[in-house]
């Protein structure tokens, strides 16, 4: 079993940087990799970005302005955001899965933990 909780959340202007966190519970955290997903008011929730194994995937709209990087000694996984944008807004979850799952990380179903969600708002 796995607990994640998210933090980091807040409200920023359009351009701004915020550092979200995950906290695993557990000592098996290195056996998983772990994912960001976001979900906007009356979307469906989207994949974010993605660790395993040291490789990092992102999704396009992301790709060059978000990072994700973890550190096993602490049980935690960050997502680093520059250059938001009002569209970035969003509740963030992160999501775990073992590290020998191969089936697609974009699909939430692929997913065995999740965290709360950390609240995102960027204004313009």
């Amino acid at each position: 079993q796995v607990q994640l909780v998210e933090s980091g959340g807040g409200l920023v202007q359009a351009g701004g940087s915020l550092r979200l966190s995950c906290l695993a519970s557990g000592r098996t955290f290195s056996t998983y990799a772990m994912g960001w997903f976001r979900q906007a008011p009356g979307k469906e929730r989207e994949f974010v970005a993605y660790w395993s194994g040291g490789a990092t995937y992102y999704a396009d709209s992301v790709k060059g302005r978000f990072t994700i990087s973890r550190d096993n000694a602490k049980n935690t996984v960050y997502l680093q955001m520059n250059s938001l944008k009002p569209e970035d807004t969003a509740v963030y979850f992160c999501a775990a899965r073992r590290l020998m799952t191969i089936a697609p990380i974009t699909d939430i179903t692929n997913y065995d933990y999740w965290g709360q969600g950390t609240q995102v708002t960027v204004s313009s």
